[in-house]
């Protein structure tokens, strides 16, 4: 064999050894395998017998660590209970050595319909035991029973909500605003909205800033101008949309302004002209 064609040889034999699998793999897939059955059965006893003691378990969607005397209620909270509430995996499971991959949607029911969740864990083996879960998950959409609005993007919340007692703080915040339409009053804060729905300022401000992806007042000012866009049908002049503006809760006009721009990319003239014009042709 010249030096050519065993060079060759070399770079095949290091190919080959490149993808040789983990012996580790075959030990994981089994634990993890049988966690995800546990998980499945709703079967928490087995759960936490292949959970290590001291197991570290990150969960990304809150944005805390659980601690383990806390496990047995986090896992039982997050788990489908029965009849509509499901968990279904989105892909196989996936194994790298000590380390195992799940992808599922896990559908939770709210106050007000079911919430769905999109969620992966990265699963750590050693000793036969699970040593750490990294969690992640992401609101995808809310099934509502009765009328409702589509919650939108989902970060983490750091205060205490589980995955359902966030689905039920959507549920909660999106019927108030919808049923009781606070955002009418000009004066309306944070420690009303706390006070109507029973929850915390901080939780409040945390799911609207990270969930919805905007402030308490951009949120309120967002509902407060949808309200007004309803009611522009019949309206002819500026001045009355002036008007309007003031019964649907904009203590400022500048603000009322800004928004309108932002969600219409209009000003309220331009917007009812074009309004009026579409009318018009369809006439």
């Amino acid at each position: 064999m010249d030096k050519r064609e065993e060079s060759q040889d070399k770079r095949v034999s290091l190919g080959t050894e490149t993808f040789r699998q983990d012996p580790a793999s075959a030990q994981t897939h089994a634990l993890i395998l049988r966690y995800h059955q546990a998980w499945r059965r709703r079967d928490i006893d087995t759960l936490l017998t292949l959970l290590d003691p001291q197991v570290e378990y990150n969960d990304f969607f809150q944005g805390r660590r659980i601690a383990p005397h806390e496990l047995r209620d986090y896992l039982l909270s997050s788990m489908p209970a029965a009849g509509d509430e499901t968990q279904h995996y989105v892909d196989r499971l996936r194994v790298d050595g000590d380390t195992a991959f799940l992808q599922y949607q896990v559908t939770l029911r709210g106050t007000q319909g079911l919430v769905s969740f999109q969620a992966c864990e990265a699963l750590t083996v050693h000793a036969g035991k699970v040593v750490r879960v990294n969690e992640h998950s992401t609101l995808v959409g809310q099934q509502p029973t009765i009328a409702s609005t589509p919650s939108s993007r989902v970060a983490s919340s750091r205060l205490g909500l589980s995955a359902r007692q966030l689905s039920l703080l959507a549920s909660d915040l999106l019927q108030y605003f919808q049923d009781q339409q606070p955002y009418l009053n000009p004066d309306l804060d944070m420690a009303q909205v706390a006070a109507a729905t029973g929850y915390t300022r901080n939780q409040i401000s945390f799911f609207l800033n990270q969930v919805m992806g905007c402030s308490f007042y951009q949120h309120i000012n967002q509902m407060r101008l949808r309200h007004l866009l309803g009611q522009l049908e019949n309206v002819v002049t500026t001045t009355r949309i002036d008007e309007l503006a003031r019964a649907a809760g904009f203590r400022s006009l500048s603000t009322f302004y800004r928004c309108f721009r932002e969600e219409t990319g209009l000003s309220p003239k331009a917007y009812l002209e074009r309004t009026s014009h579409t009318q018009s042709s369809n006439a």
